[in-house]
């Protein structure tokens, strides 16, 4: 009869084991899109252009348009100026020195200079990518994401577990590789 029941709790365990994936992706995902809801009802951020994904709750406002028309492409270089917040607006990261400095969290042996990345190729947080992809050269915009995609249930230090994520960021420059320029071929 013991064995009987070690087997039923490991097979219910089992169960909620694969049933508990996607439910709790979903119930993170709500409870997220809810904690994004009320930071934005405490904290509008004001904007030019709007943009808001509402299966994904992924969201993004422009404070400036450059409308420079140079968009990124799948291996551009990226240059991007940008501060990382969480809902309680405690800044993590940024590439700013300044911003840095203001809350505390200069580090003497980083440089403080716009991120370069490779577009596409997944070398940030997706939500990050995401809104680089929908922005232009010269944009400034800040945007707003579930848990799921910046560190998940990964914790990071200063960052919680299944935190929604804020960036502000400035889209610097993006590097094109021309064919026509002999030091690229």
């Amino acid at each position: 009869m013991r064995k009987l029941s070690i087997v039923a709790v490991a097979l219910v365990f089992g169960l909620v084991g694969c049933i508990s994936d996607d439910a709790n992706y979903n119930v993170q995902l709500e409870r997220d899109m809810q904690a994004i809801e009320n930071y934005l009802q405490e904290n509008p951020i004001a904007s030019v252009k709007e943009f808001k994904d509402d299966p994904t709750g992924l969201r993004i406002f422009w404070q400036e348009l450059s409308e420079s028309e140079i968009e990124p492409e799948l291996g551009d270089t990226i240059f991007v100026n940008y501060t990382g917040k969480l809902l309680s607006n405690a800044v993590f990261d940024t590439s700013i020195e300044s911003v840095a400095r203001e809350n505390n969290i200069y580090d003497s042996s980083r440089p403080y200079q716009p991120l370069a990345f490779l577009f596409g190729y997944g070398q940030v947080i997706l939500g990050f990518e995401f809104t680089i992809s929908k922005m232009e050269e010269g944009d400034k915009a800040t945007t707003i994401f579930p848990s799921i995609f910046g560190y998940g249930t990964e914790e990071r230090p200063s960052i919680p577990r299944n935190s929604p994520l804020i960036y502000e960021m400035e889209l610097v420059r993006i590097g094109k590789i021309r064919t026509e320029d002999p030091e690229n071929i």
